[in-house]
């Protein structure tokens, strides 16, 4: 299927920091994709928290599950409003990339030890995961992706500078010094997409692992109008079968119905900008895939009932507890004695001067340490650092 005229086109792409030559039976995003993919970072999602501890349940998403369910969702709706799915696909596997282990209780843990040397940040992370910390190729650091895939990578939720704004996150200032990712506009439509793909994802997938697990029960979930309505239905047109069924069905439904929303509301959109290229996307000054008003009341009464009932459910609070002592307990310890490091890290850690500045990039070394652990890599390497029956 052609590309529409705002798709971001590969053909046109203002290329790599490294100049390469690129691949004959592939597009450059076709390649950002594949080199995503094999990242170690990539490879280590499969061990993170998405809501639940890797270890809670087999069948319940890890970061790794929730990405590929986020790229199933991105190539549906670029297929749908004409964009590039190569690109849409790319950035909803890199997403989730800079997550450390316990989800966001992790990262708020590293923040709050990073606090004096410049936080931690997630989105950051995944930058400088792509940029600087996967070492693999001969003539660069990272794995040298294409301008348009670093840049909706970081602003796939909105322009970063600008008036009112946070200050840039350290990673993301000193690489746009290098390569201007023109912070201060939205990005490309395919970024866009990604976004809201992920909100669907998360959403709809923590609704059924919280209803798996029974975090969450039917009859209290049935308060948000959204679910309730589906679930009546899937029970009418089914009326003998077991309860297991008619939650997925009618999750899968939900989801349905978000994609085409999205599709509908987005196609409004482009039609009243006329948007003639993804430069003129990115000059619009507002995003241009969204969801229509009523599913973002829906979605909002949705995830209204998620964050009391599930999210902060006590049995959830108790993990994200343990999650961030073990990310406490690591940074502090890591930063004390640095020659408890795996020696590859011992050797970027020391080579810092004792001085204000060293500490700062010392405890950012060590930051990126801890985010690259998995849960399980985090928690066996606690046990073995505090555990004194336990032999090293």
């Amino acid at each position: 299927m052609a590309l529409a005229v705002y798709a971001t086109h590969a053909e046109k792409t203002r290329g790599r920091l490294y100049p390469e030559q690129e691949a004959p039976y592939r597009t450059c995003f076709q390649r950002d994709r594949d080199r995503i993919i094999h990242s170690g970072a990539f490879r280590r999602l499969e061990s993170k928290t998405q809501v639940f501890v890797y270890h809670e349940g087999s069948s319940l998403r890890t970061r790794l599950t929730h990405s590929l369910e986020v790229s199933q969702i991105t190539r549906s709706l670029c297929r749908m409003l004409g964009l590039n799915k190569d690109l849409g696909e790319a950035l909803a596997l890199a997403h989730d990339l800079g997550h450390t282990p316990f989800g966001h209780a992790g990262e708020m843990a590293l923040n709050e030890c990073m606090l004096g040397f410049g936080g931690f940040d997630h989105n950051a992370h995944s930058l400088k995961i792509v940029t600087k910390l996967e070492q693999k190729y001969p003539r660069f650091d990272g794995i040298n992706l294409s301008w348009e895939t670093l840049e909706g990578l970081v602003k796939h939720n909105g322009p970063l500078i600008g008036e009112g704004r946070e200050p840039l996150p350290l990673e993301i200032a000193e690489y746009n010094a290098v390569q201007d990712l023109e912070l201060d506009g939205y990005p490309g439509a395919e970024a866009q997409v990604a976004a809201l793909a992920d909100d669907i994802a998360y959403s709809n997938h923590d609704t059924d692992d919280g209803l798996k697990t029974g975090l969450i029960t039917v009859e209290e979930i049935s308060s948000v109008g959204f679910f309730k309505r589906h679930y009546e239905q899937v029970k009418k047109e089914y009326p003998a079968v077991e309860r297991s069924r008619i939650v997925a069905e009618t999750v899968r439904r939900m989801i349905n119905d978000m994609i085409l929303d999205v599709a509908e509301a987005s196609r409004k959109n482009l039609e009243e900008l006329n948007p003639q290229s993804v430069e003129d996307i990115r000059a619009c000054g507002r995003p241009v895939i969204a969801f229509s008003e009523s599913m973002k009341e829906q979605m909002k009464e949705l995830k209204d009932f998620l964050f009391p009932n599930m999210y902060r459910h006590y049995k959830i609070n108790q993990m994200t507890s343990k999650g961030k002592r073990i990310v406490r307990d690591l940074f502090s310890l890591l930063f004390a004695e640095n020659n408890i490091l795996p020696p590859q890290w011992q050797k970027r850690v020391l080579q810092y001067p004792d001085s204000e500045d060293g500490r700062k990039l010392k405890a950012r070394a060590i930051a990126d340490f801890v985010a690259g652990l998995t849960d399980a890599s985090a928690i066996e390497l606690h046990t073995r650092l505090f555990d004194p029956q336990v032999r090293i």
